[in-house]
């Protein structure tokens, strides 16, 4: 693969993820676009990491997205696990439910029955699942910013370092820190574009 082949799937990569987050406020299936830029963007790092010979340009950017992946997985499987114990505590068992329509007015009686012990299993299973996904989010975007210091190194193009910071101050501050995510993805797209081989 040449150094322009992976610069410009490197960026077409980043744009798609650019997009598909853009896009997600509109369209529900845009996570399809943002997968495959994704998958794009890993390809292209792998031949920017061969052709600086830094493999952990491509390594950590990996790392990153498994750790996001399986980390998601995790959360999620944690919330739904600790919801569902919590709402058979109170008598909403999933596995013998007789009729699937009551579901909705089961659930919606506990929060107006006003059953404290309850409403807090329920909350805490949500709490539970935001701190695993906070803390996978933090670790992936460690990962992320590695990559992107060490593309900033290689190809003498410091917007990438300012990308990768970006993205783990975003990760470190709640809800506010999406938007710094965002912006830290718009400047590595600018800044793959403005790669040139020397």
């Amino acid at each position: 693969m040449t150094f322009e082949s992976s610069k410009n799937l490197s960026a077409i990569g980043a744009l798609l993820i650019v997009l598909g987050a853009v896009i997600g406020i509109v369209w529900s299936f845009s996570g399809i676009l943002s997968l495959i830029g994704i998958i794009l963007l890993l390809i292209g790092l792998k031949g920017l990491a061969s052709f600086y010979k830094e493999d952990g340009i491509f390594n950590n950017a990996l790392y990153s997205m498994i750790i996001a992946i399986v980390g998601s997985i995790i959360a999620v499987g944690v919330t739904v696990v600790s919801a569902v114990s919590a709402l058979a505590d109170i008598g909403i068992d999933w596995a013998n439910i007789e009729d699937w329509a009551n579901v909705g007015t089961d659930v919606t009686n506990v929060f107006t029955d006003l059953n404290i012990n309850a409403i807090m299993d329920l909350l805490g299973a949500l709490v539970i699942g935001l701190i695993i996904f906070y803390v996978i989010i933090i670790i992936s975007m460690f990962f992320i910013r590695k990559s992107m210091n060490q593309l900033s190194t290689k190809s003498g193009i410091g917007l990438f370092g300012t990308a990768g910071l970006l993205m783990l101050i975003g990760a470190v501050i709640p809800v506010i820190g999406l938007l710094l995510i965002f912006i830290g993805t718009i400047l590595a797209t600018v800044a793959f574009f403005q790669m040139k081989q020397e």
